[in-house]
């Protein structure tokens, strides 16, 4: 069963694989299938009747220099490859799997021969087989399904919210009086007491925490994401606590400006965990 040449539709089925186009389409019909699984399925189609194994689909589509759990990344192109096609692993029609090894095309494959001038035809020749020059692959994150940013600019994002938090502290805890003072002015004595306290404790447990999360992320610590998702419940108790902070200026900037800056320090906590997750991606048990 040959494989597809180069830049030709290829027909398998009641599904068509345009190379030039970089589509897939059912009975004319363009399906969603892009990046890694479409490359996955050329590569198969290329070799259709053939085992391609793993490392070499590792090797052609995934570039060694990428900090990414390949299994699952490949598993995750597979998966979506079959549910394009309507195919299934336990009862095959288009990829088989053959355990601990790779995958194989099954399903008969044409190509769509090239328009030709009305000229005597040649005599035949042997039709030497051309290999498919894949393009670089957009590298998807295996849980977020986006397209992995650079991680200096993810590591770097994640330092400045800290950079920005431990100077929250540094300013409330010089200006501690300050913020007495317009506490006493809508709490009562022992209400001003507690918030004052409040802004104490919770900024000397904050800034030895934001020091902790800058010098591993400034390192690289690769074991920072795992501390990170256990460190996240206490991380997002006390950003949500200083969240509130930006209403103790309300004569200042006014309310709406107050609830403004409160409801983007509400989410500043799951952005955090968003961008360790992009910069460190965890293997998932397979």
């Amino acid at each position: 069963m040959p494989g597809p040449p180069n830049n030709r539709p290829v027909r398998f089925g009641v599904f068509e694989l345009d190379l030039s186009a970089g589509e897939l389409r059912k009975n004319g019909a363009k399906l969603r299938l892009q990046g890694q699984p479409f490359q996955v399925l050329a590569l198969l189609l290329e070799r259709a009747g053939e085992v391609v194994t793993r490392e070499e689909l590792q090797q052609k589509l995934w570039p060694s220099d990428t900090f990414v759990d390949f299994d699952h990344s490949l598993n995750t192109a597979i998966n979506k490859v079959r549910e394009a096609l309507g195919d299934s692993a336990s009862s095959p029609r288009y990829v088989e799997t053959l355990a601990r090894r790779g995958y194989r095309f099954i399903a008969p494959v044409r190509t769509e021969a090239t328009p030709q001038s009305p000229e005597p035809a040649p005599a035949p020749a042997p039709t030497p087989t051309v290999k498919i020059e894949a393009a670089p692959p957009v590298q998807l994150h295996p849980e977020l399904d986006v397209p992995i940013p650079r991680r200096g600019l993810t590591r770097g994002l994640f330092a400045l919210i800290q950079v920005m938090y431990l100077i929250f502290y540094l300013v409330a805890l010089f200006r501690l009086r300050a913020i007495q003072n317009i506490a006493d002015s809508f709490l009562p004595p022992w209400g001003s007491t507690t918030l004052t306290a409040a802004v104490m404790v919770t900024a000397g447990v904050g800034i030895p925490l934001r020091f902790y999360l800058m010098s591993g992320v400034g390192f690289d610590h690769r074991g920072l994401g795992q501390k990170f998702r256990q460190l996240f419940p206490a991380v997002l108790a006390l950003d949500q606590l200083w969240a509130a902070a930006p209403f103790l200026l309300t004569e200042k900037i006014g309310f709406g400006m107050a609830f403004a800056a409160t409801a983007a320090l509400l989410y500043l906590p799951f952005s955090e965990r968003t961008l360790i997750r992009m910069a460190y991606i965890e293997p998932r048990p397979r």
